[in-house]
């Protein structure tokens, strides 16, 4: 029916009969259609009461009846029998952010409480507080934990050495045999500060399985006048006074351990510097270990030297006769084992004394140069002299600050008090890096920074000619150069046979090489130290930091 009166539309456009009557069919049609579907959700029980048949008649906000209007931004509470209400992802708007239910990643694995903090954290009350230099009894308290004859509660990075050590000594204890063992590695790796801690750990242990305790000799074979007085000392732990024997220490000890007697207890011997016991004819050394061989010998001799190839050059008879000692090697400390050792010797101090990255620059270095603890230790006690000349300067340029202001009667209070606001307080990395320089500078630069003050123009202007590619140049070119930076800075230029003749001298001393002509100027002239020596030794002196840029 709709279709026929479109098409008499269509034939009589004009006719205003026709789509007036189109428009009410159209309109009934409509009416029809949401009849049809407000029967068919009154059907559907659950949807019923959700969508409601008839639509409640709109009033004004401002009559009285309305209902006050919510904020459609407001998150509403849901309920049990409240609806949700979706939006046009097709999630429920009333539901949690899932963003902000779930925990946010942890990639560390530490427990954050409610305010985001790690619940296993230090206290920062807790934290040391920083030392005053400027007390002497803290003072000395830092220089006794840091010096090389203080011994720390525990041994660290050594645990596997020792524990070698000490399964070797308790085999010997416990069954009662006798043996050798030769301990080396370079010096300041913790050998003599080990076996320390092994004697200590083979006592407690002997005790506690009930076994005879061993007597122990600690001899330093550097304070024996003569070479055979080690067996002199290790005669005087098992004869007894009183007697008098017209054979030497040697033959004595020789007999005593070739045949049963009443003596229980195992000896143990620790010869630390064992090297000073080698002589011409090596006997003393061959003998030493030769007393652990003997059928019914007691001694358990542990040597300590440097050398790793002592047992093979010194005592290749031992070999021979298969009784070469067990070698524990010792290796030089690492970076993490230098730092780890540092931090447990201050550990025990009540306040913070170093700057963690001041303490980390002195384990790379001195691992990177020997790896020698002694050599550690000996620069932080000098980068703790750093600090006490920076103080003492200090308040020297304080003093002077305040006398020039009492004099002048001017009111002038930002100077002193920034002196005075300015804190001492920790071991800065400044003072690591001048007591590293310190320690480990070159001869070449103390060499620089004796020369006379015009010879070190001539080596900072060659530095700056070399800087490019050129290996090499003529004298009269240096000339030039040094004669550039002389005039730049109000000095009068030698001349140029005077220069040459500095130039010969430098090249006595191995800082340069010059070459024969004969002419001065045509002489080649090419550099023999590092540019780094050069600006290391010049860049404390004022005169050359804008010549070294």
């Amino acid at each position: 029916m709709l279709a026929i009166w479109r098409a008499c539309i269509n034939l009589f456009p004009r006719k205003k009969a026709y789509r007036s009557l189109l428009f009410s069919i159209s309109s009934l049609q409509n009416r029809i259609f949401f009849f049809n579907l407000q029967i068919h959700l009154h059907s559907l029980p659950t949807l019923a009461t959700k969508m409601p048949v008839i639509a409640a008649k709109r009033t004004l906000r401002s009559h009285p009846s309305s209902p006050p209007r919510k904020s459609p931004r407001r998150c509403k509470a849901a309920t049990a029998n409240s609806s949700p209400s979706v939006n046009k992802f097709g999630t429920d708007e009333n539901q949690a952010d899932p963003e902000a239910v779930k925990p946010k990643w942890n990639p560390k694995g530490l427990q954050v409480n409610k305010f985001g903090t790690d619940e296993n954290q230090a206290d920062p009350e807790a934290v040391k507080p920083k030392w005053n230099p400027k007390d002497g009894e803290q003072m000395k308290a830092v220089k006794l934990a840091l010096h090389l004859s203080t011994a720390p509660c525990s041994v660290v990075c050594r645990e596997e050495e020792q524990n070698v050590v000490l399964e070797f000594c308790k085999g010997c204890v416990e069954h009662k045999k006798a043996g050798s063992l030769y301990i080396c590695g370079c010096p300041g790796t913790g050998k003599s500060l080990s076996m320390e801690k092994v004697k200590e750990q083979l006592l407690n242990w002997a005790k506690e399985a009930g076994l005879p305790l061993p007597d122990v000799l600690s001899v330093s074979c550097t304070t024996l006048a003569n070479t055979s007085d080690i067996f002199t000392k290790m005669l005087g732990l098992n004869q007894k006074q009183g007697k008098k024997v017209s054979a030497s220490p040697l033959q004595q000890l020789q007999n005593m351990y070739s045949q049963k007697s009443s003596i229980k207890n195992m000896t143990l011997i620790v010869a630390d510097e064992l090297d000073y016991l080698i002589t011409k004819d090596r006997a003393v050394l061959h003998e030493l270990f030769m007393l652990t061989t003997f059928p019914f010998s007691r001694c358990i001799l542990i040597g300590v030297a440097n050398a790793i190839d002592l047992a093979d050059r010194f005592l290749p008879r031992l070999t021979s006769l298969n009784c070469k000692p067990v070698v524990v090697n010792f290796q030089a400390y690492s970076k993490d084992q230098l730092l780890k050792i540092l931090e447990e010797r201050l550990k025990e101090l009540p306040y913070t004394v170093f700057q963690q990255p001041a303490l980390e620059l002195c384990a790379r270095k001195v691992a990177a140069a020997t790896g020698d603890m002694r050599n550690a230790l000996s620069i932080c006690w000098s980068a703790i002299e750093m600090l006490e000349a920076e103080i003492r300067e200090s308040a020297c340029n304080l003093s002077n600050s305040l006398e020039e202001i009492s004099f002048s009667k001017q009111n002038l209070p930002t100077a002193p008090d920034f002196l005075k606001k300015r804190e001492f307080d920790t071991v800065r990395t400044d003072h690591m890096a001048r007591a590293l320089s310190k320690t480990y500078r070159s001869p070449v630069v103390d060499t620089i920074q004796s020369l006379p003050h015009h010879q070190q123009i001539i080596l900072c202007s060659s530095m700056n000619h070399f800087r490019g590619a050129k290996k090499d140049t003529i004298l009269g070119e240096l000339y030039k150069s040094y004669a550039g930076i002389c005039r730049s800075s109000l000095i009068p230029p030698a001349g140029i046979l005077e220069f040459s003749n500095m130039c010969r001298v430098l090249s006595d001393q191995g800082l340069i090489k010059v070459g024969q002509s004969r002419e001065d100027k045509l002489r080649r002239v090419s550099p023999k130290v590092n540019e780094g020596d050069i600006t290391f030794a010049l860049q404390g002196i004022r005169f050359f930091q804008n010549c070294l840029k």
